[in-house]
């Protein structure tokens, strides 16, 4: 065991009485997640801030001396480490000048604020989190307040370890393998270095982001890189560079790196609300995505996870329920080429589409004798593949567009020139499989789609924007006749509103 490895361990001895006095231990809760494997999940999201963050922070900021609280602590943070940092400001009676990117949610400012009232000032700085940590930096040597790092320190990450000391507290071990999130390596070099001293055979997986892996990158290098270009879906655990004690630590205790992708990772988030009832935040399902990446070679072994924050914006849940299908193998989109004639699209949906359900169409007429619509498919992963096979055998001209750029901003391009005798509706169908196709059928041939934008929301109705065109005037009534037969709910499109679209 390394000198270093042992300093840790020491502190996280000693972390114990500080953490232990604020809160009591956060749960290990056995899920059940659709493998053959006993996962444990270390619920970090029922802290006192939601996240492990403040483990760490209030365990530094407790060991500080008399003068150092008189002139108060600094830190830089997007989340939950000023959160942490906070809260230990309050509890300490020492007062924090926290530091966070411009762009941070009010959320994350709020929550600031709630854990540490007048203790704390929040500034808001630059772009991104280094203009921040820069700021910090500059202000602890102008001010003389004590710098509180989120990571790459052995106080804070001794703090981190006690939710470590207390999964081997509760019983519930050993374990077969432990899948850790690493950001800036922290929590992994902590939890690795506790738990590899009690369960010295456990196989440890360092989890990271796509494009923010920065811990594989320095184990690669030899030392700590910076990543040129860092994504930030993953907020709590985006790092361009890991620390130079985490690096050293992580290289020694963990066994091995694997990376997941923001897909995957919105996957995770829908697993655990549908298992556990809970919503974390990005960073805080990734050893889960991880779990369900591997789940083929964890067949009968026992596995522990750590759901370490759910302090997520509201405002993303948008995007990760529509990405979760995705990143779960259940959610494709193609693009076809079909006939632009009366009932192609009906045509198209009845010949291929047995056992998925339709959950989007982007459609707009761009060509007088072809379309291209795009589809979006949800069904099991075997029933998509059965689908491709049939479009294959099928001789159905189509690509995967999946996660294509206009795809996922929702371009749909259509040239209006080409409508005859337009009438646009805003239409309500039972969000059933195969109720879409039904609409289609009653409509028969008396109309052309030349317009259609839908998405599915997740209530018990779809709706759908449609834009028609008739031969001639006869056909027009024909179909609103049919349409009101249908009992359909629906609107037409008002003329401000199609002066828009036309």
């Amino acid at each position: 065991m390394s000198t270093l490895r042992d300093s840790l361990f020491n502190e996280i001895l000693l972390a114990r009485k500080r953490v232990y006095s604020v809160a009591p231990p956060t749960p290990l809760e056995e899920i059940a997640l659709p493998i053959d494997t006993t996962v444990l999940l270390k619920r970090e999201d029922l802290s006192p801030i939601h996240a492990y963050k403040w483990r760490g922070a209030y365990n530094h900021m407790a060991q500080l001396s008399p003068e150092a609280y008189s002139k108060g602590v600094v830190c830089a943070s997007a989340g939950n480490h000023a959160q942490g940092v906070a809260l230990g400001a309050k509890l300490l009676g020492t007062h924090a000048v926290i530091f966070m990117p411009v762009s941070t949610p009010g959320m994350k400012q709020r929550a600031v604020h709630r854990h540490g009232g007048h203790h704390v000032e929040v500034r808001l700085v630059g772009d991104n989190f280094d203009v921040a940590s820069e700021a910090a930096k500059e202000f602890a040597l102008e001010s003389g307040r004590t710098l509180v790092h989120p990571y790459d320190d052995l106080m804070i990450m001794g703090g981190q370890g006690t939710l470590a000391d207390e999964i081997v507290m509760s019983g519930k071990g050993p374990f077969d393998v432990a899948y850790l999130q690493i950001g800036g390596g922290g929590m992994a070099a902590a939890v690795a270095c506790w738990l590899k001293a009690y369960y010295p055979d456990i196989h440890l997986v360092g989890v990271e982001g796509v494009q923010q892996a920065s811990m594989a990158a320095a184990i690669e290098a030899g030392g700590p890189v910076t990543l040129p270009y860092l994504d930030v879906f993953c907020d709590g655990t985006a790092v361009k560079r890991a620390g130079n004690l985490t690096y050293t630590l992580c290289a020694e205790l963990i066994d091995e790196f694997i990376t997941v992708t923001n897909e995957e990772v919105s996957a995770a988030i829908a697993l655990l609300w549908e298992t556990a009832r809970c919503i974390p935040e990005p960073a805080g399902a990734m050893g889960i995505a991880g779990i369900m990446k591997q789940a083929e070679a964890l067949h009968n072994k026992k596995v522990l996870s750590i759901l370490c924050g759910a302090n997520v914006d509201f405002e993303r849940l948008a995007w990760i329920a529509n990405h979760a299908g995705i990143g779960a193998a259940r959610r494709r989109y193609y693009r076809f080429q079909m006939p632009e004639t009366p009932g192609g699209l009906r045509h198209l949906l009845d010949h291929i589409f047995e056992g998925v359900n339709i959950i989007e169409v982007q459609y707009g007429k761009v060509d007088k004798s072809l379309g291209w619509p795009i589809i979006g498919f949800e069904a099991s992963p075997d029933a998509l593949v059965q689908m491709e096979q049939r479009l294959v055998e099928d001789h159905v001209p189509h690509e995967d567009v999946t996660l294509r750029e206009d795809v996922e901003f929702r371009i749909i391009n259509y040239e209006p020139e080409l409508f005859h005798n337009p009438c646009f509706l805003t239409l309500e169908f039972p969000e059933r499989a195969g109720a879409l196709r039904e609409f289609l059928g009653t409509i028969g041939d008396t109309a052309n789609i030349c317009y259609f934008n839908y998405v599915y929301s997740g209530e018990q109705v779809g709706r759908a924007l449609i834009g028609f065109e008739f031969s001639d005037e006869d056909n027009r009534l024909k179909f609103k006749q049919t349409l009101a037969e249908s009992r359909h709910d629906y609107n037409e499109v008002s003329l401000t509103v199609l002066e828009r679209i036309l």
